[in-house]
């Protein structure tokens, strides 16, 4: 199961999603200097005190946590090749979904904050080296398939 290439490609978005779940996406830097840290779960005050975000954005952080779910299961789906497939497209389309959500939160948080800059951080772009990985994965389960087919004929 893991020792295919397709699973270790599959058990690798896994490990991006939880570690993009974990950092910051941006920063919001005011004029006067203040930085507002964008999480995946909302947008945090510029002093940085307390645990609760000041601006939630918790669909991000659910089709984040969606798309993990999904691609996790989807390792131990190995004997079921064409539902690996639907699956994985699934969640590269929620990827992608992401992107679109983070997009809305962006623009709306810039009104909101005014003059603030946003700067990005290196988990902006985990989901897209998620959805490479992801569509490496299904490239090579696409091939295991054909494999599979041609042995079968061949009995």
């Amino acid at each position: 199961m893991i020792q295919r290439i397709q699973s270790l490609y599959l058990l690798l978005v896994v490990v991006v999603l939880v570690v993009t779940m974990c950092m910051p996406v941006g920063l919001f830097v005011g004029a006067d200097g203040s930085a507002s840290p964008f999480l995946n779960y909302g947008l945090m005050n510029a002093g940085g005190t307390g645990s609760a975000p000041d601006f939630s954005c918790w669909g991000m952080m659910a089709l984040l946590l969606l798309s993990a779910i999904i691609t996790l299961a989807t390792i131990f789906l190995y004997k079921n090749r064409r539902l690996q497939i639907r699956l994985s497209i699934f969640s590269i389309v929620v990827l992608l979904g992401w992107y679109g959500v983070f997009y809305m939160f962006l623009t709306a948080y810039s009104e909101r904050l005014g003059d603030a800059a946003f700067h990005s951080h290196l988990a902006l772009a985990l989901p897209f080296v998620g959805i490479i990985l992801t569509a490496m994965a299904v490239r090579a389960i696409r091939k295991d398939d054909v494999l599979v087919k041609a042995a079968d004929r061949l009995r």
